[in-house]
């Protein structure tokens, strides 16, 4: 297994960790968070031997072999299934089933296998180089943004390869759902620390939270009891008797290793600016079909639909069969070959597109690709929306040119919050954001009065936003009204064995009397969880009500005895707050399960 220790990695003056050490288990399967730019691919390159690190050792054991996604493109043979097949070993260089299983998997077909490799696109040729990693099965499997380039069929394909697979595997993805349903451990980077727990980001998250609550209720009795002895070093250090002692005191503060108040990390502050517009309806869209050239077969045909104020529309289906083309068509960038879209006068659309990058000037601070976005803006409100996309400051002054693809995509959201709309086209617009933007987007996009048309290959977002379809699924387009899980129910994707409908089953006698048993319990539960927040509440009350006696007195008595006691009542009062603490985590959680 791999073992990290004590790590220390600084780039330009700047740790990006410190002192972190880990183990990869037998049969782990462990998700990687944290916030875009804090090391979790330079991690990676450490651990492949790609980059050096300042202090620290890393142990890999002799023959222990470790995988990667090979983010370089380049091929020796002339077609996709003999390009993959040179990753399997010498004794299985003719199973080429081996190779065409992963291939189907990952959306490729009898035709696009002996495609030239070279001929493909950038996300294809990736998916070529992620084959040959998952042929060379690797001990350690080291799987860095795997789905941005994956559609959901072939997500969901993944999905299930890596619920069985017997690699060791660290898993980076922005998609929590993805992440959680594979992985059996979550470790993340924060604040240059490092944490591994055993289960789900949700419960990791849990735990960081509980950890910084720890910490602050730490520093801030240190920060007391610092204040309660520098009250007695002031008071005496002149004094004949008590000088010694002083002295003694102000050595101990000086030794003491200072615990910092956590400084709050910037979170991206996403606001779509909402027109007013006073339709219900802001587009009607009648029998739509579009192909690139007369005599091509449609992308998609006899498309009706509308989008009302407050839908939420997702276009999902496999790469490459129209979805990004339809929003093109039904921004006007594309002319449709048949059908009518019909407007509000008074809508007015924002459009997010991966490829607008493009589009901006690489010579151009971000600063002044905002403000051109809206010529109505102020020099301030730029500067807040520069703020608000994590370029503050002198930040908002670098020229696009030297930003990574993912700032750039923060200054094309930037230029769609600058400006006032009521009908949002987002493709992909998640692709370079952390969990923690995503969740903030997902929160704002809910919010968001007006309409929405989104692409996307997140099943989470699918389930928590969006309430109707076009699905390219099956050789057409179609409308769906309703949740995904509805679509996967009823429909399902085309390479995937629909599942049985349930039948229903009327609730009988035994069913309410265990219903009522369970809704029993927990109220029974909730009320230990309310009474044990009470009691912290109190407890907390009282304890700074000690710490601002333990001050008055040790001004007004320097008697040590007096002292002594009331920091025994003190200490005493802070342990039960901590088992207090601890009695609640072990409720919530009990609650979480239930």
């Amino acid at each position: 297994m791999l073992q990290a220790s004590a790590i220390t990695k600084s780039f330009g003056g700047r740790t990006l960790f410190e002192d972190i050490s880990l183990s990869v288990g037998k049969g782990e399967v462990i998700g990687l968070v944290g916030r875009n730019g804090c090391g979790k691919s330079t991690l990676f390159k450490i651990f492949l031997g790609e980059e050096p690190f300042d202090t620290g050792s890393l142990s890999v054991p002799k023959g222990y072999t470790l995988g990667h996604l090979n983010q370089h493109i380049h091929f020796e043979k002339d077609t996709v299934l003999e390009e993959c097949c040179l990753a399997l070993g010498e004794d299985e260089k003719w199973d080429f089933y081996k190779a065409e299983k992963i291939l189907f998997g990952l959306g490729f077909n009898e035709e696009t296998v002996y495609q030239d490799p070279r001929s493909l696109s950038g996300g294809y040729q990736l998916r070529v180089n992620l084959t040959k990693c998952l042929l060379e099965k690797p001990d350690l499997l080291l799987l860095d943004e795997p789905t941005n380039y994956l559609d959901l069929p072939s997500l969901r394909w993944m999905q299930r390869f890596l619920k069985g697979i017997r690699s060791e595997v660290i898993l980076i993805t922005h998609d929590r759902s993805f992440m959680d349903s594979v992985t059996t451990h979550t470790m993340g980077v924060h604040r240059g620390r490092l944490l591994k727990i055993e289960g789900s980001t949700e419960k990791y998250y849990e735990q960081l939270a509980l950890n910084e609550e720890v910490y602050e209720r730490s520093r801030e009795k240190q920060e007391k009891k610092i204040k309660h002895m520098q009250v007695f070093v002031d008071r005496f250090r002149a004094s004949a008797a008590k000088a010694t002692q002083a002295q003694s005191k102000l050595k101990q503060i000086e030794k003491m290793d200072k615990m910092d108040e956590l400084q709050d990390e910037a979170d991206i502050r996403l606001q779509f600016k909402y027109k007013p517009i006073p339709a219900k309806t802001l587009m009607s869209v009648k029998d739509l079909s579009f192909s690139f050239t007369p005599d091509s077969e449609k992308l998609f045909k006899d498309l009706d639909f509308d989008v009302k104020a407050g839908e939420r529309l997702a276009v999902i289906g496999k790469n490459g069969k129209g979805k990004t083309t339809l929003l093109n068509v039904l921004n006007g960038d594309l002319k449709a070959s048949t059908g009518e879209i019909n407007y509000h006068p008074d809508v007015s659309i924002g459009y997010y597109q991966q490829t607008n990058r493009k589009n901006l000037n690489p010579k151009s601070t971000i600063a002044e690709e905002i403000a051109h976005s809206n010529n109505d803006l102020t020099i301030s409100q730029t500067r807040a929306i520069c703020g608000a996309m994590m370029f503050s400051g002198d930040d908002a002054d670098k020229k696009i040119e030297v930003l990574s693809g993912g700032e750039q995509g923060r200054v094309l959201l930037g230029k769609i919050l600058a400006n006032p709309a009521n009908l949002l086209f987002l493709d992909e617009p998640t692709n370079h954001l952390d969990m923690y933007s995503i969740d903030i987007m997902m929160d704002e996009l809910k919010e968001f009065p007006g309409g929405l048309v989104i692409v996307t290959h997140s099943e989470e977002i699918l389930r928590r936003i969006a309430n109707k379809f076009i699905i390219f699924n099956r050789g057409s387009a179609q409308i769906f009204n309703g949740t995904y899980d509805e679509f996967l129910e009823k429909i399902g994707w085309e390479d995937e064995e629909a599942p049985k409908a349930k039948k229903e089953k009327k609730p009988g006698k035994e069913d309410k009397e265990q219903s009522k048993k369970k809704a029993k319990k927990d109220k029974q539960l909730q009320t230990k969880i309310e009474n044990m927040e009470s009691k912290i509440v109190k407890l907390e009350e009282k304890l700074a009500e000690l710490n601002e006696e333990a001050i008055e007195k040790a001004k007004a008595n320097p008697a040590a005895d007096v002292i002594a006691e009331l920091y025994k009542e003190i200490d005493l009062t802070q342990k039960n707050i901590d088992e207090s603490f601890a009695e609640l985590e072990t409720l919530l959680e009990d609650q979480r399960n239930k």
